[in-house]
Formats: C-alpha cells, structure tokens, sequence
C-alpha cells in the first residue's frame, strides 16, 4: 500500500441494484491458509503471495459462514500485510460499485485504499480510515469527503457507489447514505487493504460490480454540500457543487440551501457550464448549532425550466456538531525529524488541523535529532511514543499523525479543572520574554497538577543540510500527501518552512511542581510567572506561548495560546516565579562554564574558545534589566572572569554572551 492519508473515511452504498462481477465470502479456502496462492483475484501489492505479505483465512470472526480474513499491525509504518483485491481491468466510466463488510475491534483501527492502476502505487483513487467508531474518506487531495460512524466490536457494512462518468461519488454504511461528493479521481482498478499502526480488523462478504450509464439531455444535479465545520458555534459559507449531468450546456439555476429552520438561496445566471463540467455555488455564513441536523441543496429552475431528472436535484447531509467543552483547547505534540522520511504526514496533518481547529487546538511539533531539537522535550516525549511521526493528544495513547482526529473531538468534549491565559511582557531590545500562565479554575483541583510553558514558532528556515526534508512522498509512488509527492527527496532547506516548532519548555516536561498550593476551589485564580531569553535568530512574530495544565495522571488537562503581542494586550500577572529558562540549546553551550553554580560570594565565568571570536557579557536579572555589560572584544583560547556575588540578591539571573554573533545564555543562582 505505502500511502494511508487519514483525511477521510468512507462509507458507501447505492440506490441501484446490480448482478455482482465478483463476491467472496471466504469459506471457500482452507482455514489458516494465505488466499493469494487459491485465488486469480486476489493477490499483494508486490505480486509475491503466499507470505507475510498475503491475509490468511480465520475463524475467529465471520458475518457469513464460519471464515473471514484478519489484518492487524503495530508497525510504525503499518504492514508488512498489504492485499489487493482486484478488478480485472481499470475502469473510468460507468456506475462501479464496491461493498465490504469490516469488523474493528475496539480500541483499534481500520484502513483500505482504491487504486486506480493496474500497477499499484501509481494512481491512488480513495483513502479509507476506520478509527475510534469514525469513519473518513479522502481522495488523497480533499479532506473528510464522506465522515460516518460505525460501532467497534460489530459487523457493519460499508458501501461505495461511484459514478465515473459524472464522477459523483456515494457512500453508505449499513445502507444509510453519509455523503455525496465529487471524487478528484475518477479511475478504479483494485482495492488495497493494509494495517496501519494500531490496526485490528476482519473484512467479509466483499464484493463489486459495475453497470454502464448514459448522459440524459438536461440535468443539473447536486453533486456536493462542502461545509467546513464540525463544532457547534463553528461560522463558515458553505458551498454546494451542480454538475451538469446532462448533454445539453447550462446557463442559468437557482440553488436553496436549508438549515436550521431558515432557507439560503444562490441565483445563478450567465453561464455556460458545459457536460460533465461543474459550478461551486457559494451561500451565505451560516453558525452551526447543537444537536442533530440536516444540510438540504435544492437545483432547480434549470435554464429557467424544469430537468430532466428530478431524482438527483435534492441532496442532503447530515450534522450532529461536536459541543466543545467551555474553555476547552487540545493540544497535540507531534514527535517529528527532518531524517524522517515519513515525518512529511505529520506536517500536512498538523497544518490541516490548524486550518480547520485552530481556535479549539494547539499543536507543538517536537523535533528528534535535528537543528531544530530541544532534548529535554525530545527525550520526555520520545520515551512515549513508538516511532515517527506519531502524536499524543493531550498525552494520550500514541496515534499516528493522520489520526488525531477521533481523540481531538474527545477530548474537547471533556471539562478542564481550569481555563489558561496567557500574558507577557517583552522587551524586543534585550529580547527578554516575562510570561504569566494564570489557571482560572472552574472546578475544585490539588496540588498534583502542575503548570508548565512552550514557546513554538511558525515559519521556520534554515540553511544547512540538517534542514533538509527526507521524503518518502518524492514521485508520487507512495500516494499523495500535500504536495510533498511533487517534492524531491530529500526536500532542500530552501523549499521548507517548518510550523509549530517547539522553541522551549519550562520548566518540564512534567510541570512545575508547585505551581498550586494544597487545595484549590472552584473561582480560585493562581499565574505562575516563567522568564525567556529568545535569541535573535527566532522571529518574535511569529512565535505562540502555550501554557499547560497537567493532571496528576501526566495527561493535559486543559491548555492556552497565544502569540506574544496577544500576550502582551492580555497583561502580564505578578504570580509564582518559576525561574528563568535558557531558551535555546546549541554548541556554543559547550564554551561557557559557571562554577560554583549556585553561588554565595563569587562565582567563575569561563568561555573555551577554539577560533579567535568577537565576545559581549550581559548580566540580567530575573525581571530583564541589565546589571551589567562588557565586550570584550576578541578572545581566543581559554579565558576566565571571576563574578564578586556577595552583594547580589538571592535569586536567578542571566549571564548572556554573544559569540561572533550568536546568543548562548546560563543561568546563575545566587544564594
């Protein structure tokens, strides 16, 4: 298979009734046996049956009979199964319909894709992903095409009518209708099951068909509702798709959009929408509400008459919105690297979530073992995560990046102790960021929880090689994946810009542990308060400030974002101080020593210094002021200060020293 885009799922099922090309049932293969090798139909992704590669029959489940086969993975990457059931010839025209009948056991996921080659790996048609009782359908383009529900742990039946020559799509699930689209890709050849991470499911009774279909003379048919929201209080224009079914050009329709009790209508005139051409009528803004629903798109007045077939002018699509819990923000960090050759998933995956969620979700992308890599984060978030790219969801179970989406609706669902704000202040001239993380509580809480901030940054470049994108994705072979499969592998530093970079976490990953005191009640309000240097090479606008809650369980209870000049308008919070973190960690630490640290009377400041640099010293305090500076020109070799502290007030402060134009900051505390 190698491609398993999590953009959607499918379900589909038909108003037609056809004789059927194939079916399978299974019972006709020894039990425990690999099918490949006793079938014409059935063979692998490489064409090599009869291995690991190949499904074996089982009696453990079964919708008919005694036997169905079972695909299951922990791998990474999914696998090594990878089946193709297929077609016999590719097929580009006609009604084709596919059905399956799938068992998910709980807790685990299921996946398939539709080729649309003879020789898989060339063309990718659909993407299915069956996770969490959801279900999401993808053309390896656009996003949630078809989203449905299935119960884990029971049979359901998954259906897909498409009609290639008007290139509309249908999907079902135990023949109820979840979602019309138009498919970006309109050619098929094979199905391909594959386990992906996580995977536990059996399929039975499969089957497909197909049928030829011919263009009446006028038809105007509602292809597609395209909404893009999916929580209650969501505002957005949705869009409905008319296709001209028809041989005869349209120039004129109306379209009525229901939802909610109140009626939206589009008049459209002027145009010359050819056969089998399309027009996106937009509506105006409509807010989503709680509760079960129904999006009704109505044609009609077609060439200011009547069509030709009434049966496809009305298309409807049901909404049950997700209702957020009040104050609620998930956050999802994203173990990644730039040498990950699949970590190009989780940044199509995040970015998608950031269009979609992005005022009810955080994400913080943790980089491993490259320029980017903060290792206290990394070597925390590493030792709970089984491979990259892969995503905790408030610190949840380990999902791969393009199924985030089962646990984000959970969890923003479940009530916060607290709500997060975040304020700041920030002087750009020594660069010295005061954060105040204030929990408001909107519950009764302990001490077990802790606070803790991360600053990411968007938009981040770089110019050496460690910046350079590996890319599995290069030519398309493994799918479609935001663009990446018209990349190269690897994907130059020029060409990247990295999103959702965790810059700095404070004071752990953990938390700080006493961020509250024994007992706090419901309308209790405690900030604690973090200092950042930021060196000049991050760009200030383009940096978030995440405060967490943590829960006693280590799980992210609730969080805050904002940037720093949303910050900044917030106020900053006298609160707890939980010190002032180095905001950056790189080779120039190695040069700089402070011995001993904590000091009492005085203090050793030494540098070792390989090549003769240009070097500056800076002294702040724990608010940002400087208490001192020097430059002290060119050094070179080693070279030492000694630091009188007798007279300084207890507490944490700075020593920064700018080498040949780079920042490197310790801390120094004073007793």
């Amino acid at each position: 298979m190698r491609k398993f885009t999590l953009f959607a799922s499918i379900l589909i099922a038909s108003n037609f009734t056809f004789g059927q090309l194939f079916s399978d049932d299974f019972e006709g293969y020894a039990l425990g046996s690999y099918i490949g090798p006793q079938s014409t139909n059935w063979s692998t992704w490489s064409g090599t049956e009869g291995n690991t590669e190949d499904v074996k029959t089982t009696d453990v489940q079964a919708l008919s009979g005694a036997q169905s086969i079972y695909f299951a993975s922990t791998a990474a990457n999914g696998g090594p199964q990878d089946v193709l059931l297929k077609f016999g010839q590719v097929y580009n025209s006609g009604i084709f319909t596919l059905e399956n009948n799938f068992y998910i056991n709980t807790g685990k996921n299921g996946y398939f894709n539709i080729q649309g080659a003879l020789t898989a790996g060339t063309t990718y048609t659909l993407n299915v992903n069956m996770d969490g009782g959801e279900i999401r359908i993808d053309d390896g383009t656009t996003a949630d095409l078809a989203v449905g529900t299935y119960t884990p742990a029971t049979w359901f039946n998954l259906k897909i009518v498409a009609n290639l020559t008007l290139k509309v799509w249908k999907a079902y699930v135990n023949d109820v209708l979840i979602s019309t689209w138009t498919n970006g890709v309109n050619v098929v050849a094979s199905v391909d099951y594959y386990p992906i991470q996580n995977s536990q499911f059996y399929v039975d009774d499969v089957s497909f068909d197909h049928e030829n279909y011919t263009l009446p003379a006028l038809n105007a048919l509602t292809s597609q509702i395209i909404t893009t929201g999916e929580i209650s209080g969501q505002t957005f224009a949705p869009k409905v798709r008319v296709l001209n079914g028809g041989t005869t050009a349209i120039n004129s329709f109306d379209v009525d959009f229901e939802y909610n009790g109140a009626t939206y209508t589009a008049n459209v005139s002027g145009q010359n929408i050819a056969s089998l051409a399309t027009y996106e009528a937009t509506l105006p803004n409509i807010t989503l509400v709680p509760g079960n629903g129904l999006y009704k798109a109505i044609v009609s007045n077609v060439n200011m008459g009547i069509d030709d077939i009434s049966s496809d002018d009305t298309l409807t699509k049901a909404i049950n919105p997700v209702v957020p819990a009040t104050g609620k923000m998930v956050v999802s960090e994203e173990g990644t690297g730039t040498w990950c050759q699949w970590c190009p998933r989780g940044t199509v995956y995040m970015d998608l979530f950031t269009q979609k969620y992005d005022d009810y979700w955080i994400g913080i992308a943790v980089h491993n073992n490259d320029p980017m890599t903060i290792t206290d984060y990394d070597a925390a978030f590493g030792s709970l995560i089984a491979g990259y790219p892969s995503s905790l969801v408030d610190r949840g179970t380990d999902v791969d990046p393009s199924g985030m989406g089962p646990q984000f609706f959970e969890r923003l669902q479940v009530a916060p102790k607290a709500t997060i704000v975040n304020g700041a202040l920030w002087d750009e001239t020594s660069r010295t960021l005061n954060v105040s993380v204030t929990a408001n509580f909107t519950a009764n809480a302990t001490n077990s929880y802790k606070l803790a901030c991360v600053l990411t940054e968007d938009g981040v470049t770089g110019t050496g090689s460690g910046y350079n994108q590996s890319n599995s994705y290069a030519g398309g072979a493994n799918g479609i994946m935001g663009g990446f499969e018209t990349k190269p592998n690897p994907v130059p530093a020029s060409q990247m810009v990295y999103d959702h970079v965790a810059r700095a976490i404070a004071p752990s990953f953990a938390g700080y542990t006493n961020s509250f005191p024994a007992a706090v009640s419901t309308g209790e309000s405690h900030t604690l308060n973090f200092t950042f240097e930021l060196p000049t090479t991050w760009e200030a606008n383009e940096m978030h400030i995440v405060g967490l809650l943590i829960d006693p369980a280590g799980r992210i209870d609730n969080a805050g974002k904002a940037t720093i000049a949303e910050a900044v308008t917030n106020g900053f919070v006298d609160g707890s101080n939980a010190g002032l973190f180095e905001a950056l960690e790189n080779q120039l630490d190695a040069m700089v020593k402070i011995y001993p640290n904590p000091a009492n009377s005085n203090t050793t400041i030494s540098l070792n210094l390989e090549n003769q640099v240009q070097v500056e010293m800076k002294l702040i305090d724990i608010s940002g002021k400087v208490l001192a500076e020097k430059n002290y020109g060119s050094l070179n070799g080693t070279w030492s200060v000694n630091l009188n502290t007798s007279a300084f007030t207890a507490g944490v402060y700075l020593v920064q020293f700018t080498i040949d134009g780079k920042k490197v900051t310790k801390r120094l505390v004073v007793e």
